[in-house]
C-alpha cells in the first residue's frame, strides 16, 4: 500500500496519507470549490484525485491518431483521474486548466521553460523559466454561492435587459470550437463567429424569455456593444479560474510587468 500525496494548490503544503491504490496519487483542489456543480456530481467535492503518469499516459501523449482528433488531453486527463464518475465534459473550464497544470507538475515538475518571452516596452526578446508551483487560484468570494447552481443573473447597461447564464464547462467548448470549423467554410474575408457562437451558449434567457430562437435573434440583432462587452468582462470576473501570470522582469530594459504564461508545445512534451 503506497502513500497519497496531497498538494492544496493554495499552500503548497504537502501531507503523507494512507490509499488503497497501487500507485502514488494526489488530492487536486479545484478552483471552483466544486460550488457549481450538483450534488451528484463528484465533482461537487471540489477537488478530484489524479495518479502520477506513467508509460501509459506517454502513450497517449505521444498518439498521433489522438493529436490530430484534437482529443489528446482530454484522454490524458481522462486516464490520470481516479475519482469514480468524473465526466470529463462537465469540467468547468478553470477546473479543467487546474488539473492540466497539475498533470503537467506530477509529470515534470515545477519548472516550465525556458520560454521566449518578449517585453512590451523595449520589444526584445529574452528566455524565461516559469515556477508552476506558483500559480495560485485567482481570489474569489464564495459567500452568496449557492451550492449546486450554475446559473447567474446580468442587467445589460444600456439596454436595461436582464439575461441569466452559466459558466461554460468542457463539453460547451469542445461544442462551440466544432461549431465554429462548421460555419468557418461560410464566413467571407476570414471573418468569425466566435463573439456570438460563445454568447449563444452562455446566456440562457433575456428578459425570462429562454426560447433559443429568441435568444439568438436578440444576441444576432440587437446585443450591441456596449453592452456585449460589459457582460463578457462581467463573466470574466465571476468565473473561477488560476491566475496564469508571472512577474517578469526584463532583462534588457529592466521593465517589470505581469505577464501570462505562453503555452507552448513545451507544456506536455518538454523534449519537443
Amino acid at each position: 500500500m503506497s502513500d497519497e500525496i496531497v498538494i492544496t494548490r493554495s499552500t503548497n503544503q504537502v501531507k503523507s496519507t494512507q490509499t488503497a491504490f497501487s500507485y502514488p496519487t494526489e488530492k487536486i483542489e479545484l478552483p471552483s470549490n466544486g460550488k457549481f456543480y450538483s450534488s451528484n456530481d463528484p465533482l461537487s467535492m471540489g477537488y478530484v484525485e489524479m495518479k502520477m503518469m506513467t508509460a501509459k499516459e506517454e502513450d497517449i501523449l505521444t498518439s498521433q491518431n489522438l493529436i490530430k482528433k484534437g482529443v489528446v488531453l482530454d484522454k490524458l486527463l481522462e486516464s490520470l483521474i481516479v475519482t469514480e464518475g468524473v465526466n470529463i465534459n462537465n469540467l468547468l473550464i478553470g477546473d479543467k486548466n487546474a488539473l492540466f497544470i497539475a498533470a503537467r507538475r506530477l509529470a515534470y515538475g515545477d519548472s516550465y521553460g525556458p520560454l521566449s518571452v518578449r517585453c512590451k516596452n523595449c520589444y526584445e526578446e529574452s528566455k524565461e523559466t516559469v515556477n508552476l508551483g506558483e500559480i495560485k487560484d485567482k481570489p474569489y468570494n464564495f459567500d452568496n454561492i449557492e451550492s449546486g447552481q450554475n446559473i447567474f443573473t446580468f442587467t445589460l447597461p444600456f439596454s436595461k435587459k436582464t439575461v441569466t447564464f452559466k459558466l461554460l464547462n468542457a463539453g460547451d467548448e469542445n461544442q462551440i470550437e466544432s461549431e465554429l470549423k462548421a460555419t468557418s467554410k461560410f464566413v467571407k474575408s476570414g471573418g468569425s463567429t466566435e463573439i456570438t457562437t460563445r454568447l449563444k451558449k452562455l446566456i440562457q434567457s433575456v428578459d425570462g424569455n429562454t426560447d433559443r430562437s429568441e435568444i439568438n435573434k436578440f444576441i444576432d440583432n440587437e446585443l450591441i456593444s456596449r453592452d456585449s462587452m460589459a457582460f463578457r468582462s462581467y463573466v470574466r470576473d465571476i468565473t473561477p479560474e488560476l491566475d496564469m501570470s508571472f512577474n517578469f522582469t526584463c532583462p534588457n530594459c529592466a521593465h517589470e510587468e505581469r505577464m501570462d504564461v505562453p503555452m507552448t508545445v513545451q507544456f506536455f512534451w518538454p523534449e519537443s
